[in-house]
């Protein structure tokens, strides 16, 4: 059985662990948080580190890397090392608490993030390509325009190609 628990961090691990650890006996659980990171806010960024004066000496400042590969701007930490951080970050950020959690429960856990601009899509596509059989989500995400548009977990829950466990949150 696989199990994916879809998470933006708002679910709270106590909660989610003892929803998830009966259906955990013997199935792969990952952990999953999506990042949504329109593209087009790396020009804007871009431009912004473009015009800063000499004062950053190499892409290692930004993401710890010794030294500044080849083809990386002295001024700008280039567009992947900049993600890659800040995915980092928030794999830590959301996923950290829930992933100790369903460990300290006993349950085995691996952990994923997806990057992109349509956090469902990205969801329901990996759903997909894991042939997964359960996907747990939370009722209230962090969505920008919820209310108009429904939540990333709510078109998730609506398409999703397995069954669905929705907690409230």
């Amino acid at each position: 059985m696989n199990i994916v628990v879809s998470t933006d961090g708002s679910l709270d691990p106590a909660d989610t662990t003892a929803f998830v650890k009966p259906y955990a006996n013997g199935a792969d659980v990952t952990v999953l948080t999506v990042v949504e990171i329109p593209r087009r806010l790396l020009a804007d960024l871009r431009a912004v580190y473009g015009e800063r004066s000499g004062s950053v000496d190499s892409d290692g400042e930004y993401v710890g890397m010794s030294p500044t590969p080849p083809g990386v701007s002295l001024d700008f930490p280039g567009d992947d090392a900049f993600i890659e951080l800040y995915l980092n970050n928030q794999l830590e950020e959301r996923t950290g608490p829930l992933v100790a959690a369903l460990q300290e429960a006993g349950v085995t856990v691996e952990v994923e993030i997806l990057e992109g601009e349509n956090g469902a899509q990205l969801i329901l596509d990996y759903l997909r390509a894991k042939k997964t059989d359960l996907i747990v989500l939370g009722t209230k995400g962090r969505g920008l325009f919820e209310g108009m548009l429904g939540s990333t977990g709510t078109k998730v829950a609506r398409h999703a190609p397995c069954s669905v466990l929705l907690i409230r949150v």
